[in-house]
């Protein structure tokens, strides 16, 4: 029933508004609590069963929360406690991109420990992260769909990043989801401000500013129709739009609308602080291809041959990690046709260049699975999904095996096994 179309004693209604259910803050925050919880009790009980030490830096925070710090977050502690360097050739610290590490610094100024702080900030940027997206899915979604998009955010199997893991995932996400917060509101020149946080946060930030510019066109087509009068006869939803629509918005871009460009001054910025620091504005690009990474442009990366040559040597144990980050990947992929029938063109723009980013520029697949968990409008439509399904049993069964791999990786994880 849509809203204003309550039927009562036959008459239709143009003036009763059901109900709208408050966003339960509350619930969401205990969820997230409870899950950080049980994963920090897994790292903590896995320390002592750490393989040799996989990161460069010395910790100094308290031994229970060394599970959490991992391969990259050695680099990030290293960029946080003594800045950038870049040498042609090799791996550089130049691949991590600086709002994580420079918050960290900043936080750890405070707290005395860097280590600590990396920690907290990935915690605490994780629980906005579920609060923000409950929002944004509470605000798009029948209730019961909202409701089980936030199980899959909080129980999906690469979620330990948003749980305390020193990583900069947490924090980017929350940077991409209030900027299309900001947007969907018209800020448009906030959720380029914010949008901008998240393009210097991770590689895959190009993402937010082909969402942002291509939701923007779609808010005027959309405003184009209503004022046309439409509504009544097609109401102009998400995915409603058509592409020529799209396409003719342009003309109606004024300069309070070109305030999402500012989400590409992230990125700017970032390269030219590599160009006038190193000399080369896109090292972080070509520091990829040093040896011991081997992700370089080319035939070997788009054909994943890395990940044949796992199977061909025998590395079975990696190669099945790997081959649940490219499941994660695919399932991703299906459900981007439900992703713009739910959420329209610039959600779908934003998910399709996020999972494309890391699934073209990887060899073997590795840190897709976490990448996966960047494209949350695909996270709301597995909640679509789920809440559709007509067994009780089976709803239940697919978030218990998600929460059952979750806590599997989080253990392999808490030992420095590189899951993803």
């Amino acid at each position: 029933m849509g809203a204003g179309s309550r039927h009562q004693g036959g008459v239709r209604s143009s003036t009763t508004v059901p109900e709208v259910a408050p966003y339960p803050w509350k619930t969401v925050t205990a969820a997230f609590l409870v899950v950080a919880a049980v994963l920090t009790t897994v790292v903590a009980l896995a320390n002592p069963y750490r393989r040799s030490p996989d990161v460069h830096p010395t910790l100094t925070g308290p031994a229970w929360l060394d599970g959490w710090f991992h391969y990259d977050a050695g680099w990030y502690l290293k960029i946080a406690t003594e800045g950038y360097d870049y040498v042609p050739g090799q791996q550089s610290s130049i691949a991590f991109f600086p709002v994580y590490p420079m918050t960290v610094r900043a936080l750890g100024a405070v707290l005395g420990d860097a280590q600590v702080a990396g920690t907290l900030l990935g915690a605490l940027a994780g629980l906005a992260t579920a609060l923000v997206f409950g929002r944004w899915a509470w605000d798009r979604l029948p209730r019961r769909a909202a409701t089980f998009a936030v199980a899959v955010l909080l129980v999906y199997p690469y979620a330990m990043f948003l749980y305390g893991a020193v990583y900069a995932d947490s924090l980017f996400m929350l940077c991409t989801i209030g900027s299309f917060l900001l947007l969907d509101r018209r800020w448009f020149v906030a959720a380029g401000v914010v949008g901008a946080l998240a393009t210097a946060g991770r590689p895959v930030g190009t993402a937010v500013v082909v969402g942002l510019v291509v939701r923007t066109l779609e808010i005027l087509a959309e405003d184009r129709r209503a004022a046309g009068g439409l509504v009544g006869s097609v109401e102009p939803g998400p995915g409603r739009v058509g592409w020529r629509e799209l396409v003719g918005a342009v003309r109606d871009v004024r300069p309070r609308q070109l305030g999402v460009l500012l989400s590409g001054l992230g990125l700017v910025a970032w390269s030219g602080y590599l160009w006038l620091a190193f000399g080369d504005p896109l090292a972080f690009v070509h520091v990829e291809s040093a040896p011991g990474w081997d992700q370089g442009v080319g035939p070997h990366t788009w054909f994943k041959l890395g990940y044949v040559e796992l199977i061909q040597d025998g590395h079975y144990r990696t190669a099945a990690l790997l081959t649940l980050q490219a499941l994660a990947c695919v399932l991703a992929v299906l459900l981007l046709p439900r992703v713009w029938r739910l959420f329209g063109w610039g959600y779908l723009a934003y998910a399709v260049v996020v999972l494309l980013i890391p699934i073209v520029g990887t060899d073997d697949f590795m840190g897709t699975g976490r990448y996966a968990l960047a494209a949350f409008p695909v996270v709301a439509a597995a909640g679509h999904v789920l809440a559709g399904l007509r067994s009780p049993v089976l709803r239940v069964g697919l978030l218990a095996l998600s929460g059952a791999l979750l806590l599997v990786l989080t253990v392999m994880f808490g030992i420095s096994f590189e899951v993803s």
